[in-house]
C-alpha cells in the first residue's frame, strides 16, 4: 500500500502478508545530497527507532522499489514500514504508522502526535 499527501490509511492490520511482529525496523530509502532525507533522519534520530537505510544510488533493486511506489520517480526519502510505503513522509506520519502497525518499535515513552485536521480530512476524502 502506498501512502501519499500525508494520508495515513485507517487499517487494522499491516497487510495480508505481514504481521506486526515481523516488522523489525523502518526502511528508509535515501540518496546522498538529499536535504529532505537528512531532515527526516535528524527528526527521527532522537526517537531511537530502528532504521534500516538504503542508498538508492548504490543498489538498483532499492532504486526500483522507490520507482515502484513513487509513480516511476526516484523520490526520496521513501519509507517502508511493513507493507506501507510513504513518499516524502514527515517524522510525525512515520510515528503514527508505527504506533498503529509496529508499536513494538517505539521506545517506551515516545509521544505520537495526533493527525491534524487537514490530514484527517484527506484521510476521509481518500477513503482512509
Amino acid at each position: 500500500m502506498l501512502v501519499t499527501l500525508g494520508h495515513i490509511p485507517d487499517l487494522n492490520t499491516v497487510g495480508p502478508n505481514m504481521t506486526t511482529e515481523e516488522i523489525s525496523a523502518v526502511e528508509l530509502y535515501w540518496r546522498p545530497g538529499c536535504g529532505f532525507c537528512a531532515r527526516l533522519e535528524r527528526n527521527l534520530e532522537p526517537t531511537g527507532i530502528p532504521i534500516d537505510r538504503f542508498n538508492i544510488w548504490e543498489n538498483d533493486e532499492h532504486a526500483a522499489f522507490v520507482r515502484s511506489v513513487a509513480n516511476g520517480n526516484e523520490t526520496v526519502p521513501t519509507v517502508r514500514i511493513g507493507e506501507i510505503s510513504m513518499v516524502n513522509p514527515s517524522a510525525k506520519e512515520i510515528l503514527q504508522v508505527l504506533q498503529r502497525d509496529a508499536p513494538h518499535l517505539l521506545p517506551e515513552g515516545t509521544e505520537v502526535p495526533e493527525a491534524g485536521k487537514v490530514n484527517k480530512l484527506l484521510g476521509k476524502l481518500l477513503g482512509g
